[in-house]
C-alpha cells in the first residue's frame, strides 16, 4: 500500500488546499472501511463465534500502518496550520476536527485489538495452568472493556458481547482455581460433621499441600501461592480466606478450646502436612488456659508456615499484591470469634472462686500475654491489645462478678428448697464462720485513744444485778435447714469481702444485701400455696424471718472495721432490712391464724347454736362440731409445739382456744329464756 503521506504532501513542504481536502476525504473513507471490517470481525468472533484469526491479523497490520500515517499527517497539518493560519483558519480547523474523530475511532480499534490479544493470551495461560498470568491478562481485558464503555460512541451490541465473554472467562478461571484450591486444602470430615461429639472430632483432618514450585519457571512460585495470588488479582481472596478461616475455627480451634482431652497432632508426609486430633484421658471438666493457648499456637504456626507465610509479590507490576499479608487478613477475619471462644470456654472457668487464689492467676495473665505476643510475631495480630488480654488483666472485676453470681445462685437454690427440713435453734446456737481478721492498728489506736481521754480513772460500771447471758438471744425454736445455710453463706461471703480488694469487697457486700432482698421476694411467692395451707410451714417461715432479722441487727456491726474504707462510714449495715423481715414473718403467721380461726368458727356454725339439746339430731350436730374444734386445736398444738418459741406458741394457742370458747359461750348465752331447758344438754355435752 502506497504511503498516503507521500501523496498528500506538496512539494517544497507546503500543502495545496484542494489536494489536501481530497486526500483527507480518502483517508476518512479508508478509516471507516477498516472500522467496519474490524467491527464485523469482532462481532463474528464474540457474537457469532466464527473463526477469523487470519483476517484479524491482516486488519491489525493495516490498522498499525494507517495509524502511523495518521500520526505523521496530523503533525504536519498542525505545523502547517500554525504557519498558514492567516490563509484558511476555518478550513484547517474542520480538517483537524475530522482527523481527531478519526484518531478516536482508531484508538477504539486499538482497544479492541488489545482486548482480543489479552483474551487469547489468557486462554493460553489457563491451558498451561499459569493462573497468575491468566488473571493478569483477564485484568488487562477488563481495563480495555472499561475504556471502551467510557466512549459513548461505540456500538452497544459489541460491548454487550465483550462483557458477556469477559464474565464467562472470569467464571471459568474461578472454577479452575476452586478445583485447585480443593486439591491443595483438603478437609476430611466424619459423615455427621457433629463437632460436639468427641468421636467426630477425632475423625476430622486438615491436609495442606506443600508441593514445591517448578524450577524451570522464570519466577518460581508454589502452586498454593499461585492460586492465592490469582484469587487476589481477581478480587476473590477475601471470600476464600474467610471461608477457610470459619472452617478452621469451627472444626479445629473451637474443639481445642472447649475439650480438655483433645490435642492437635501434626504429621508430615511427602508434599503434605496433616493436622488431626488425638484424645487423652483427663479428669478436668474445662481445659486450662495455658494448655489451650499452646494447642492453638501449634495449629496456627503450621497454618502460618504452610499457607499464610507465602510470597505473593513475585515481582509483579501490580503494586497492591506486594502489600498482601495473609496472616493479618485471616486474623482480622476470625480473631474476634476466636477470642470470644477462648473467653467463654476457657478463661471464664479459670477465674478463682476464692480471693486467696487470685495471686495464682498471674500465671494465666502471663501465659495470655505470651500467646498474644506469639500471634503478633506471626503477624496474625496487630500491635494493639486485644479483648482477650484485657479480659485476663481485669481479674478483680471478673472475680467479684463471678463470686457474686455464684452467691446469688446458691442463695436462690436454698430459697427454693423444701422448708419442712428443720434444725433446732437454741440461745447458745452460733453461726460457724472462720475467725475474722483483726482490724487495722489505726482503728485499735483510735479506740484506745477515745477510751483514755474520756476516763482517767478506773470506774466500775458493772450493774449489781447482771442480765442473763441469753437475754438478747433468739428463743428456742425450729427453723429451716436451708435458712441456716443461707445465713452461713452470708457470713462466709462477708468474711471473703474482708480479704478482697476494695472494689470486690463493695460488690460482695451488696451481694449479701441482695440475698436478703431476694429472700423477701422469692420465698413468699415460691412457697405461697404451702404457706397458706400448711400451718406448720407458716410457723417455720415465721421463725425463719425472725431468725434472719435477729442476725441482721448485728451483722453489719461485726464487719464494720474489717471491710473496705468506703463501707466503714456507716453504709455497712443491714438494720434497715430488719422491720421488713419481721413484718414478713408476722403477716404470714397472722394470715395462718386468721385461716385457723375461720375454720374454727365454720365448724362451730354447724352446732345449730347449741339449742334444743334434748333433740337427738341437734345434740349429734353440736357434739360433732365440738369434737372437730378440739381435734383442730390438738393438731395445731402438735405441729406448733416443737416449732414455735414457747411464748409465741402459748399466745397462738391461747388466742385460738379463746376464740372457740368465746364463740360457744356467745351462742349459748344468746339462747332465749324459754330454751334454757336445753342448756342442760349443752352442759352435759361440754363435760
Amino acid at each position: 500500500m502506497a504511503s498516503f503521506v507521500t501523496e498528500v504532501l506538496a512539494h517544497s513542504g507546503r500543502l495545496e488546499k484542494e489536494d489536501l481536502c481530497t486526500r483527507i476525504s480518502r483517508l476518512t473513507q479508508r478509516v471507516e472501511e477498516i472500522k467496519g471490517e474490524v467491527c464485523s470481525m469482532i462481532s463474528k468472533k464474540y457474537s457469532e463465534f466464527l473463526p477469523s484469526m487470519q483476517s484479524a491479523q491482516d486488519l491489525v497490520t493495516q490498522v498499525d500502518k494507517l495509524s502511523d500515517d495518521i500520526d505523521l499527517l496530523k503533525s504536519r497539518i498542525e505545523s502547517e496550520v500554525r504557519r498558514d493560519l492567516h490563509v484558511s483558519t476555518a478550513e484547517f480547523t474542520d480538517l483537524k476536527q475530522q482527523l481527531e474523530r478519526d484518531s478516536v475511532v482508531l484508538s477504539l480499534l486499538k482497544q479492541l485489538q488489545e482486548f482480543s490479544t489479552a483474551i487469547e493470551e489468557y486462554n493460553c495461560a489457563l491451558a498451561e495452568k499459569k493462573y497468575v498470568t491468566a488473571a493478569q491478562r483477564l485484568e488487562e481485558a477488563q481495563k480495555c472493556l472499561k475504556l471502551l464503555k467510557s466512549r459513548k460512541c461505540f456500538d452497544l451490541k459489541i460491548l454487550k458481547s465483550l462483557s458477556m465473554e469477559l464474565t464467562i472467562q472470569k467464571q471459568n478461571i474461578l472454577y479452575h482455581l476452586g478445583e485447585e484450591w480443593q486439591k491443595l486444602i483438603v478437609w476430611k470430615f466424619p459423615p455427621s460433621k457433629d463437632i460436639s461429639n468427641l468421636e467426630s472430632c477425632l475423625q476430622t483432618e486438615l491436609h495442606l499441600c506443600t508441593e514445591e514450585p517448578q524450577k524451570e519457571e522464570k519466577t518460581p512460585m508454589s502452586p498454593i501461592s499461585s492460586v492465592l495470588l490469582a484469587f487476589s488479582l481477581l478480587g476473590e481472596l477475601n471470600t476464600k480466606l474467610k471461608s477457610f478461616g470459619q472452617m478452621l475455627l469451627k472444626y479445629i480451634l473451637r474443639p481445642l478450646a472447649s475439650c480438655p482431652s483433645l490435642f492437635a497432632v501434626i504429621e508430615s508426609q511427602p508434599n503434605i502436612i496433616i493436622i488431626r486430633f488425638e484424645s487423652v484421658m483427663t479428669d478436668l471438666e474445662h481445659p486450662s488456659p495455658s494448655e489451650v493457648f499452646a494447642k492453638i499456637r501449634l495449629v496456627l504456626e503450621v497454618v502460618q508456615k504452610q499457607l499464610l507465610d507465602l510470597p505473593l509479590d513475585a515481582d509483579l507490576e501490580n503494586e497492591k499484591t506486594s502489600k498482601i499479608i495473609l496472616a493479618e487478613m485471616l486474623g482480622d477475619m476470625i480473631w474476634e470469634d476466636l477470642s470470644e471462644c477462648l473467653i467463654k470456654n476457657c478463661l471464664v472457668y479459670s477465674i478463682p472462686t476464692n480471693s486467696s487464689k487470685l495471686q495464682q492467676y498471674e500465671e494465666i495473665i502471663q501465659s495470655t500475654e505470651e500467646f498474644e505476643n506469639a500471634l503478633k510475631e506471626m503477624r496474625f495480630l496487630k500491635g494493639n491489645t486485644t479483648d482477650l488480654l484485657k479480659y485476663a488483666r481485669n481479674i478483680n472485676s471478673h472475680f467479684a462478678n463471678k463470686k457474686c453470681q455464684d452467691v446469688i445462685v446458691a442463695a436462690r437454690n436454698l430459697m427454693t428448697s423444701e422448708i419442712h427440713n428443720t434444725v433446732k435453734i437454741t440461745p447458745a446456737s452460733k453461726i460457724s464462720v472462720p475467725d475474722l481478721p483483726s482490724p487495722d492498728e489505726d482503728d485499735k489506736l483510735q479506740v484506745q485513744k477515745v477510751s483514755t481521754t474520756q476516763y482517767n480513772e478506773v470506774v466500775n460500771l458493772e450493774p449489781e444485778n447482771a442480765l442473763n447471758q441469753h437475754s438478747f438471744s433468739l428463743p428456742t425454736c425450729r427453723i429451716s435447714e436451708s435458712v441456716k445455710k443461707l445465713m452461713e453463706l452470708a457470713y462466709q461471703t462477708l468474711v471473703e469481702a474482708t480479704t478482697s480488694s476494695d472494689q470486690c469487697a463493695v460488690q460482695l457486700f451488696y451481694s449479701v444485701r441482695n440475698i436478703f432482698h431476694l429472700f423477701h421476694d422469692v420465698v413468699p411467692t415460691y412457697h405461697k400455696e404451702n404457706l397458706q395451707k400448711l400451718p406448720q410451714l407458716a410457723a417455720i417461715h415465721h421463725n425463719n424471718c425472725m431468725y434472719i432479722a435477729h442476725h441482721l441487727l448485728t451483722l453489719g456491726h461485726q464487719f464494720r472495721l474489717r471491710l473496705a474504707p468506703i463501707l466503714c462510714d456507716g453504709t455497712a449495715t443491714f438494720v434497715d432490712l430488719v422491720p421488713g423481715f419481721r413484718r414478713l414473718g408476722t403477716e404470714c403467721f397472722l394470715a395462718q391464724m386468721r385461716a385457723q380461726k375461720g375454720e374454727l368458727l365454720e365448724r362451730l356454725s354447724s352446732a345449730r347454736n347449741f339449742s334444743n339439746m334434748d333433740d337427738e339430731e341437734n345434740y349429734s350436730a353440736a357434739s360433732k362440731a365440738v369434737r372437730q374444734v378440739l381435734h383442730q386445736l390438738k393438731r395445731l398444738g402438735i405441729v406448733w409445739q416443737d416449732v414455735l418459741p414457747v411464748n409465741i406458741y402459748c399466745k397462738a394457742m391461747g388466742t385460738l382456744l379463746n376464740t372457740a370458747i368465746s364463740e360457744m359461750i356467745g351462742r349459748i348465752t344468746a339462747l332465749e329464756v324459754g330454751r334454757w331447758k336445753g342448756a342442760l344438754g349443752s352442759c352435759i355435752l361440754f363435760q
